[in-house]
């Protein structure tokens, strides 16, 4: 039996009216996989060919981490002398100032230390005077060099007191300039050291809580960061600077840009690295520990490439069209790779060195090719 192919693609049909009863229907090779196309078939097809060009391509490398916030940023705050839990307003997620009183604490060792601390300051006075006085004594000799070392040594013992109680006070801000017998505290306030909102509350009204417990958690989020995870495979294709998008899963749409401020040299046990990166813009919505996606492109070497159009799929393969002598054509199996502006990386490039390949009209050839009836 001697095998021919139909052409019933539109293309292959357009011809004039003279040269349509002249034509002849293309003729297929015994290999099932070249195909010859006459002259007049040529030129309606408008086959179009060209050869691998070597472009540098981009792809999109996508990992995923979650919002950190810097350590100077997180502010763990408690008391430390510890106390009662007198009053505090706050809650998880309420916005707080720098400087706003965010807890009252009571405690009666409060007492005490305001007592040391004015006590010491009186005998102070004493202790000032009496060195001032032992020291006119000897240098008249009327008194003996132990004595007046001993007064200088009460003095400057007592100095030391004053100074260590009024920093005591200071670290419970409670201001030793302003205390006297008059206004004596059990109570002492605690003021937020920056502007932010509140990440944990851990006590309640009435609690005793010891120096080591922490009251509260605060956060000032203006310096937020994606802290992302990166195989160390793809560690070398980042640099610092280098842009992206960032998104999260309830909003995929939803694209932030990011600039990568510092890459991790430290392998974790899952062979990652932190690449932490900047929002160009803050957004409140972005809350530490949320879980975030990023795409990154990455530039690629130099690789061998042919335009998109060129490529057939079939039968879950991807093909090209070799031109051979006298119109005839090869569908040859190819390896691809990246794609990027409708060119795409051709990984077993070799095979195609110093061959034109179809880069219009493949389909046609396609069709002309599997469309094949036995007589």
């Amino acid at each position: 039996m001697k095998k021919i192919i139909i052409i019933t693609g539109v293309v292959l049909l357009i011809s004039c009216g003279s040269k349509q009863n002249q034509e002849k229907t293309a003729t297929v090779t015994p290999n099932e996989n070249i195909v010859t196309l006459t002259k007049g078939q040529m030129e309606s097809a408008k086959i179009g060919l060209g050869s691998l060009e070597k472009k540098k391509l981009s792809t999109t490398l996508v990992v995923n981490g979650k919002i950190d916030v810097p350590p100077q940023n997180m502010v763990s705050v408690s008391m430390p002398l510890g106390g009662y839990l007198k009053y505090t307003k706050l809650l998880p997620g309420l916005q707080i100032r720098k400087g706003e009183v965010i807890a009252i604490m009571e405690d009666q060792q409060y007492i005490q230390l305001q007592q040391d601390f004015l006590t010491a300051k009186s005998n102070l006075v004493y202790s000032e005077a009496e060195y001032l006085r032992q020291k006119e004594l000897n240098q008249s000799k009327a008194s003996s060099d132990k004595v007046f070392q001993q007064a200088q040594m009460e003095y400057t013992n007592q100095k030391i007191t004053v100074s260590a109680l009024a920093e005591k006070l200071k670290l419970i801000n409670i201001n030793p300039q302003t205390i006297s017998e008059s206004n004596l505290s059990k109570s002492v306030t605690i003021y937020s050291p920056i502007n932010g909102f509140v990440s944990k509350v851990n006590v309640n009204i009435g609690k005793y809580v010891n120096p080591s417990d922490i009251l509260f958690d605060l956060v000032n989020p203006s310096d937020i960061h994606l802290n992302l995870k990166v195989f160390e495979k793809d560690i070398d294709k980042l640099f610092i600077g280098q842009r992206l998008l960032a998104y999260t899963n309830n909003e995929p749409e939803k694209k932030h840009l990011c600039e990568i401020s510092l890459i991790s040299r430290d392998l974790s046990a899952e062979r990652t690295a932190e690449v932490h990166c900047h929002f160009d813009q803050y957004d409140k919505t972005l809350l530490p520990g949320m879980y975030m996606n990023a795409e990154l492109k990455i530039k690629s070497l130099s690789s061998m490439t042919i335009a998109e159009e060129a490529i057939i799929n079939f039968e879950g393969g991807n093909y090209v069209f070799v031109a051979g002598p006298a119109n005839q054509f090869t569908m040859t199996a190819i390896e691809t790779g990246i794609k990027e502006n409708g060119f795409i990386e051709i990984k077993n490039n070799r095979t195609f060195t110093g061959k034109q390949i179809v880069t219009r009209g493949a389909y046609t050839l396609l069709m002309a090719l599997k469309n094949k009836t036995e007589e």
